[in-house]
């Protein structure tokens, strides 16, 4: 596993990099994607550091896993390749957005647009094998991202982190409340959607609120 990370990001995570836990996990994906059909594409397992730098970052959002069939992950969470048809997640987060902000539902599922704004999208675990959810958790993917957020936390002020579902409310720990601003609801998933625990939750218009409030640019979601 080759660690592409963007120099903003190196600066603070080199320490992370030269831990045991760090290597083991570095042999432990070589080794998955040498046996096994793995996901996303190699080359974009950091995809996330290296479309949004920590310079230029403003706000987070936190998934768990990236999609684990065919063509959809790029390295960064809830998103998809262009062209692919959009997973259930991804369809109420572009529906929420759509009520929320009066903006047409777009076609296409790559969230790189949102990245290069300077919107961090960090899933916990970083790969996956094809077709099974979940299978690279717990190897230590999730004790790096953990010091991704703390770093986060630690070096910038007024980064607006979205907490969705109860997976993601638990790194809010990790968050420095009294610098930063954390907004959390329900997960998108049609399982906590239809329960009513994301529609309406207003994330986007309100991470604009408080990024226009604290005289950053707005994102244009």
């Amino acid at each position: 596993m080759n660690v592409n990370i963007h120099q903003s990001w190196k600066t603070y995570l080199q320490t992370e990099f030269d831990k045991s836990y760090f290597k083991d996990l570095t042999q432990f994906v070589t080794k998955q994607y040498q046996e096994a059909t793995c996901f996303p594409p190699e080359n974009q397992i950091f995809n996330a550091f290296e479309t949004c730098h920590l310079d230029d970052l403003k706000v987070v959002i936190i998934g768990q896993d990236p999609y684990h069939n065919y063509d959809q992950a790029n390295g960064l969470c809830f998103s998809v390749t262009d062209g692919v048809k959009h997973p259930p997640s991804l369809v109420n987060i572009f529906k929420e957005i759509e009520t929320d902000l009066n903006i047409s539902y777009p076609s296409s599922g790559n969230l790189e647009r949102w990245a290069k704004q300077g919107v961090f999208l960090l899933n916990a675990t970083l790969t996956v094998r094809a077709h099974e959810a979940g299978s690279h958790q717990k190897e230590g993917w999730e004790t790096f991202t953990d010091a991704v957020i703390k770093t986060i936390s630690d070096q910038k002020e007024n980064v607006v982190f979205l907490l969705w579902g109860g997976f993601a409310k638990k790194k809010a720990k990790l968050i420095d409340a009294k610098k930063h601003h954390i907004l959390t609801s329900g997960h998108p998933s049609p399982l906590s959607a239809n329960r009513g625990y994301w529609f309406g939750n207003k994330h986007f218009s309100q991470t604009n609120s408080l990024l226009a409030s604290d005289g950053l640019d707005l994102i244009n979601w």
